[in-house]
């Protein structure tokens, strides 16, 4: 017999907060055509998820700029100012964890994240982040959803077994990753369609 589910386990980037190098370089290049150019070429996704990967932004912006040297100062900026690509809380996430923690809900993360960044992004965001029993960073275990390996971990070091957690990421990988070792998982959309859900499972209450 299944177990009831007991804990929220959350994604952070575009789940509790909007995520995307846009949002830092749009204040430092002010040419539409320049920027999304240098988004495409330079400043990739695919580039930072490397930092994500556990590899130090030294390594991979020296490799970076040798390629774009012209982009040299741009590059530069990617590491002291990751803060700024960040764009804000997703609206009424924040809530909703208050609301499960104010519950007693456990409530944990995995993360896909620098091991450099994200000690300053937890700080700033400490009221939140306190809400947290644990978080596990994959620059830090050098492991990455969906990689089952990361979500094993997560569920030892959290002292949660797969079919008591819910999952929540906005990545459709990241979601089958999870399911596939017998956790519950929502592929997150809104805030509305998340409670609902959670709302389903007993974790939150009809009044919230």
């Amino acid at each position: 017999m299944p177990q009831r589910i007991r804990a929220v386990i959350f994604d952070i980037g575009n789940v509790l907060f909007h995520w995307h190098p846009r949002f830092l370089y749009e204040r430092l290049i002010g040419d539409d055509r320049a920027l999304e150019a240098f988004l495409a070429d330079v400043v990739t996704v695919e580039w930072h998820f490397q930092h994500d990967a556990g590899r130090d932004f030294a390594d991979t912006s020296a490799e970076l700029t040798a390629r774009f040297p012209h982009h040299a100062e741009l590059i530069a900026a990617w590491g002291p100012r990751f803060n700024d690509s960040v764009g804000g809380p997703v609206a009424g996430m924040h809530e909703l964890v208050a609301e499960l923690d104010a519950r007693e809900v456990p409530l944990f993360s995995i993360t896909n994240f620098s091991h450099e960044f994200f000690p300053p992004f937890r700080a700033q965001w400490a009221g939140l982040f306190d809400r947290f029993g644990d978080i596990v960073v994959s620059g830090a275990e050098r492991l990455v959803k969906p990689d089952a390996a990361i979500y094993r971990l997560a569920l030892d070091r959290f002292g949660v077994s797969a079919d008591e957690a819910v999952f929540i990421d906005d990545n459709a990988a990241n979601v089958a990753g999870a399911r596939e070792i017998g956790m519950r998982s929502i592929h997150f959309s809104d805030v509305e369609a998340t409670r609902a859900e959670l709302l389903a499972l007993g974790l939150l209450s009809p009044a919230a």
